[in-house]
């Protein structure tokens, strides 16, 4: 099936259009682009007006491809939705209710569910959810500690996000491990970062919770922090706004180093600057601290795998992280981890960079979230409905 994936962030609209029924992943890949706009027109009907002109003449200079099905990246789905859905009326109003615990994301997925729908009326539609992976955490790890009815009064519980990039390294780690049901602890490093512990090939427990704040030191938010911070920024004269714009956008490696992109944040350290040093060293310190915690609970894991932007190109950050881990008797190989590029003669382009007397394998596992949505989107379109 050839689907168009449509994954809208807070900033711009990415877009492949992919055959689920290639013979590779590199035959699958149809074509490809991205949309950017600025945060003030964020999934502006006129930017995305634009966004799908320009798939469309990329499509046509293909030939008679054109795509059967769309596929959407929705980064929160709450509770209700723990599998990829065929997009309704009331599917879309469950998004649109969730936006106060997306602000960002949800909104641009709505107007890009709507604005397909009257580009291509004919088209079905799928949502697939950054949140539905980690829906198996249980209750004592996604629950947090406060009164049941302010527990019934807010959604607050642990979401997890990043879903569906973990469920589908996960997808390719038990391939190239033929380790099925997979135990693992997996790192997506990016921009934003989250560790996620699976165990027998579910989530258990992830570092983000109720939003992307919590968890890891990230490029613009600052991870874990004590919530009394907030109370205090309030009682001296904050505004809400302003508690959400200094730790949603002007913490974590950007407020340490003065820039959020770990590939600057790594080379000033290099050259001895000391914001940069600091950044880089928390932010890994926090990495090891979560990955050492998390194998305790997957018990006895298959793999530490590293996914996303930094997760897949920083050998410095993967290095600083796993020499804290030691007394997990894990090592890595200078050279395998130096390695630029992806072992392509492997699946997916997994590489191993661990020693070999490690005592489970560290794998570089690409991250490719459009493959994910398009294959969610052709198999949830293939199976019989009920009734």
């Amino acid at each position: 099936m050839r689907v168009l994936v449509l994954n809208p962030g807070s900033s711009s609209l990415k877009y492949h259009l992919r055959d689920t029924a290639a013979a590779t992943p590199n035959a699958a890949l149809l074509a490809s682009g991205q949309v950017d706009w600025p945060p003030d027109e964020r999934a502006s009907t006129a930017r995305l007006h634009a966004a799908f002109e320009e798939m469309a003449q990329k499509m046509k200079s293909l030939g008679s491809v054109h795509p059967e099905a769309i596929g959407h990246r929705v980064v929160h789905g709450g509770q209700r939705f723990s599998t990829p859905v065929r997009v309704t009326a009331d599917v879309i109003a469950a998004i649109e209710e969730l936006t106060p615990l997306a602000p960002l994301h949800n909104p641009a997925s709505v107007a890009c569910i709507d604005a397909a729908g009257k580009h291509w009326p004919a088209l079905p539609q799928v949502a697939v959810f950054d949140t539905a992976f980690h829906r198996s955490i249980p209750d004592f790890a996604a629950r947090y500690a406060i009164p049941e009815d302010a527990y019934r009064a807010y959604p607050v519980r642990r979401y997890g996000f990043h879903g569906i990039s973990v469920e589908m390294a996960c997808r390719d780690t038990a391939e190239y491990l033929d380790a099925a049901p997979l135990n693992a602890i997996v790192a997506h490093v990016g921009n934003g970062a989250s560790v996620t512990a699976v165990r027998n090939g579910l989530s258990v427990d992830t570092s983000m919770g109720m939003t992307p704040l919590e968890g890891l030191v990230m490029g613009t938010r600052p991870g874990d922090l004590d919530p009394s911070i907030v109370l205090l920024m309030q009682h001296g004269g904050a505004t809400a706004n302003e508690v959400d714009q200094l730790l949603n956008h002007r913490s974590g490696l950007l407020a340490l180093a003065g820039t959020a992109d770990m590939r600057e944040v790594g080379a000033a350290a290099r050259d001895g600057e000391p914001g940069a040093i600091l950044a880089l060293d928390m932010a890994a310190y926090r990495l090891a601290k979560y990955i050492a915690a998390y194998s305790m609970v997957v018990g006895r894991p298959d793999a530490l795998v590293f996914t996303g932007g930094v997760g897949e190109n920083s050998a410095l950050f993967r290095d600083k992280v796993v020499a804290w881990l030691g007394p997990l008797a894990l090592g890595l190989d200078e050279s395998l981890n130096a390695a630029a590029q992806t072992n392509m003669a492997a699946p997916k382009g997994i590489r191993t960079i661990s020693t070999m007397d490690s005592a489970f394998p560290v794998l570089v596992v690409p991250s490719d979230e459009e493959r994910a949505i398009a294959e969610s989107t052709a198999a949830l379109l293939a199976a019989p409905k009920e009734g």
